[in-house]
């Protein structure tokens, strides 16, 4: 009988992508998302019937177990980047990834991938990397055989990094950072994927792994090459933390008082997040123990950024006849 898997939050960057390599596998894959209707093209990832988008709230016990039943395997992609109503990081990465992993391995299921993040730290001043470590530490207590991926900043065609920079350039003629020295090593989404893919088929040894590219940058660093890859010229400016917190401070203020009508571009608990490099640390499992090779960004960006070059798809073409002359 073909196997089954559930992944919550399948419909989403990084899960969409795992549900894409498990129907490929041929698995029955259960993305379970909260708006449904906003996910029926999940269905092309398989044969017909094969990919099938299903209601759920993590918050709810009955909900969960409903889309958990009778799976081989489980893979939790949720995440929030900040926090919005009832959508909150204790709610959806700390209680949500425990009441996952308990009913799971009340359910019987095999196996279970739990999408982290590097910077998951129990004592962060963040509530993002606070309540993924709580979330990390409550998923190995009800699943202690459990695979936990921890990815850099992860890009892609549908990411809300490079995108976001990039779109930023088409209307200003400056690129505001927070912190422009703290390092990163981005990752493609197609690989955190593979690596999840290899914990849901029961061939990646549980335990925590982090999961880095292949080069370190610093923020700065990474939207210069941004800005070769699109073709533009942009001053880029770093705000320092001190000044980054009264921002996001206020931001935060005013999200508030308009009940979340306006979202200010930086939370308080974003700039907590940049203090700290968001690098792969020495002594860790990582792509290596799982016997990936992670993809340079360099082959990837070019891919999906041409839409921000001033020609867009056709620069090359412009560039090439330009120097015909």
């Amino acid at each position: 009988m073909t196997k089954l898997v559930t992944i919550f939050g399948g419909s989403g960057f990084v899960g969409r992508y795992v549900a894409q390599r498990m129907a490929a596998q041929g698995w029955r894959v259960r993305v379970a998302c909260r708006h449904i209707n906003d996910a029926h093209w999940v269905r092309l990832y398989g044969v017909v019937g094969q990919v099938e988008p299903v209601f759920c709230n993590i918050r709810d016990d009955a909900s969960v177990r409903t889309v958990t039943a009778a799976a081989d395997a489980v893979v939790n992609c949720v995440g929030i980047l900040a926090e919005s109503g009832r959508q909150s990081f204790e709610q959806l990465q700390h209680q949500g990834a425990a009441r996952i992993a308990r009913i799971a391995k009340e359910e019987g299921v095999a196996r279970l991938v739990q999408i982290s993040a590097i910077g998951a730290d129990a004592n962060s001043k963040s509530a993002y990397a606070r309540t993924k470590a709580l979330g990390e530490k409550a998923v190995l207590e009800a699943f202690p055989e459990a695979v936990i991926l921890r990815p850099s900043i992860v890009f892609g065609t549908e990411d809300e990094f490079f995108n976001r920079f990039a779109a930023m350039t088409i209307l200003s003629p400056v690129i505001p950072l927070v912190n422009a020295s703290v390092k990163f090593q981005p990752v493609w989404v197609s690989d955190v994927a593979h690596a999840a893919e290899l914990g849901a088929l029961g061939r990646a040894k549980p335990g925590i792994y982090e999961l880095g590219g292949p080069d370190v940058q610093t923020f700065r660093g990474l939207m210069q090459d941004m800005l070769g890859v699109i073709r533009r010229r942009r001053l880029i400016l770093s705000a320092p933390l001190w000044l980054a917190r009264i921002m996001g401070s206020a931001f935060d203020l005013l999200g508030k008082l308009t009940f979340g009508l306006i979202k200010g571009p930086l939370t308080r608990d974003q700039v907590e997040n940049l203090a700290h490099d968001n690098v792969v640390h020495d002594g860790v499992m990582t792509f290596q123990d799982l016997g990936i090779e992670p993809t340079a960004k360099e082959a990837v960006l070019p891919a999906y950024l041409w839409q921000y070059r001033p020609s867009g798809q056709y620069a090359e073409i412009t560039e090439s006849a330009r120097n015909l002359r």
